[in-house]
């Protein structure tokens, strides 16, 4: 299960708020910095979220959630716990005009979620969210993920704001991909290693070479359904344990 991340929007205050022309180049500059120096994806979703409270106009609290076709919401990073409890509410409610839109869009809005149009959304304006703006950061069939920022007050995000997002998202989604792939590659050379030192153990223990000490990991991954890297982990935990008690 994802990592969840509660943030303070006041860091990142080198920003330019609500910059915009070359100031808001400056500060998308300075922010896609600091997205790729984060050390993993769920840093990145962290990072995200602060920047975006900085750097969108009328921007109060902001969030990044997980939305599926079965209308289940689940948050990833948020800046105030009233961004998870907007979520909550909204949560199995894909019927909804403004998350469908989300589907087929890059970008949807609430202007105010307490007028009594279709866009309306009693359950936000409830918590005094009364402006909605939303940005896809991935998307495939099955699931979307989303960042939302909240206003108070009514038509807080207008056509600059949503540039200003859109602009930004594209930065973040770089980010995430980028620090996606760190991740994997590092998990990858963990593995490696780990297989290696299970390999290890087996031509010690079983007096075989390593191809056959191999061999054995795989057939015994197949035979008993486990993953090669955690049937390694659990070889190289056993000896350690045994060393441990060797020592004692």
């Amino acid at each position: 299960m994802p990592k969840r991340f509660v943030v303070a929007a006041s860091e990142f205050s080198e920003l330019s708020r609500f910059a915009t022309g070359f100031e808001l180049a400056e500060s998308l500059t300075a922010a896609a910095q600091q997205l790729h120096e984060t050390s993993s994806p769920h840093a990145t979703l962290r990072t995200a979220v602060r920047l975006a409270v900085r750097l969108l106009p009328g921007a109060e609290h902001a969030g990044i959630s997980v939305i599926e076709h079965k209308a289940h919401r689940q948050t990833l990073a948020w800046t105030h716990e009233i961004v998870r409890t907007a979520d909550a509410l909204n949560a199995g409610r894909e019927h909804h005009p403004y998350w469908n839109r989300l589907w087929t869009a890059p970008v949807a809005r609430i202007e105010d979620s307490a007028s009594a149009d279709g866009d309306g959304d009693l359950a936000l304006s409830g918590l005094g969210l009364r402006s909605v703006l939303s940005l896809r950061l991935r998307a495939d069939r099955r699931r979307l993920t989303v960042l939302t920022a909240y206003a108070p007050g009514p038509r807080a995000f207008d056509e600059s704001a949503t540039r200003t997002g859109r602009l930004f998202t594209a930065h973040v989604g770089i980010a995430l991909d980028s620090a996606t792939l760190r991740e994997q590659l590092t998990e990858a050379m963990r593995t490696r290693d780990l297989i290696g030192q299970a390999t290890g153990i087996l031509m010690e223990r079983l007096d075989i070479d390593a191809s056959e000490a191999f061999d054995s990991l795989v057939r015994t991954s197949q035979r008993e359904n486990v993953k090669l890297r955690d049937l390694a982990r659990r070889i190289t935990h056993a000896d350690e344990s045994d060393e441990s008690e060797e020592v004692e």
